[in-house]
């Protein structure tokens, strides 16, 4: 019942999604969506630059009737408007402080034939460059015994994403997405080592995609300072990111105390 439960609600979302990015003016490039699998489980890994990145990657896998399981962040699934939704489509809570119950879950959907979809930065990348990669989509895929198909996307920080004003509806910005060829993780592979060969293949498909994407990233705070862009570097983005998390602690902690 759960399950055609999902299935009746994803469809209409990705619908629905369809008419919102219609209503944005997202002109699409998809490339390689012929290695998304037709059947069976894979974990698809991607770099990550916006809010919509989820939705965004989903889009071409709905006419397959593949529907991919997101690894979302625990408050998504706490918000009393998505928390429902995104438990009716099957995507996957991921509570920090309880990180196992978060595999586990992902772990079962993999070994039922889902794609369970996960960005192993774990946060949006401020540099607009791939960062350190997070263990989860390798030891996944290991476990589970299915393939990784490493994803790189464009364009999509543009409209909305952390630290800028949304630009909905204002203009028409091209999104790329690239999926890359499937491949597997050996039982005994090291995880550093296909950590670092993951991070290179999303980074491949991301620096191919720039550079055949439309729009000039010169002088623009959209475009990474590789390609002239004045976005900060892996390393200036790290310590926005350690400062607001830092922030974010402390106010939660100021809150638990108020309300004792």
């Amino acid at each position: 019942m759960h399950l055609l439960m999902a299935e009746l609600v994803y469809p209409p979302v990705v619908a629905a999604f369809k008419t919102v990015w219609k209503a944005f003016g997202i002109r699409f490039t998809f490339i390689g969506d012929e290695n998304i699998p037709a059947s069976g489980g894979a974990v698809m890994a991607s770099n990550h630059i916006s809010y919509l990145d989820f939705a965004l990657i989903g889009t071409p896998a709905a006419p397959k009737n593949r529907y991919i399981r997101f690894m979302a962040k625990k408050e998504i699934f706490d918000n009393p408007l998505a928390g429902p939704l995104m438990r009716a489509m099957k995507h996957i809570s991921v509570d920090r402080e309880k990180g196992s119950t978060s595999l586990v879950a992902a772990m079962r959907a993999l070994r039922a034939g889902e794609i369970v979809g996960i960005f192993p930065e774990a946060t949006i990348s401020l540099s607009w460059e791939v960062k350190e990669l997070k263990s989860g989509a390798i030891r996944l895929a290991q476990g589970a015994g299915v393939p990784v198909i490493p994803v790189a996307l464009w364009g999509s920080h543009r409209i909305l994403t952390k630290a800028h004003k949304p630009s909905l509806g204002r203009k028409k910005y091209p999104v790329t997405i690239a999926y890359g060829e499937a491949y597997m993780i050996a039982k005994d592979a090291d995880i550093a080592l296909e950590e670092d060969r993951l991070r290179q293949k999303i980074t491949d498909l991301l620096h191919s995609i720039q550079e055949t994407y439309p729009d000039s990233p010169v002088g623009k705070w959209w475009g990474p300072l590789r390609l002239g862009g004045t976005a900060p570097t892996i390393e200036e983005a790290a310590i926005v990111n350690a400062r607001r998390k830092a922030e974010r602690a402390a106010k939660k902690n100021k809150q638990k105390r108020e309300s004792n």
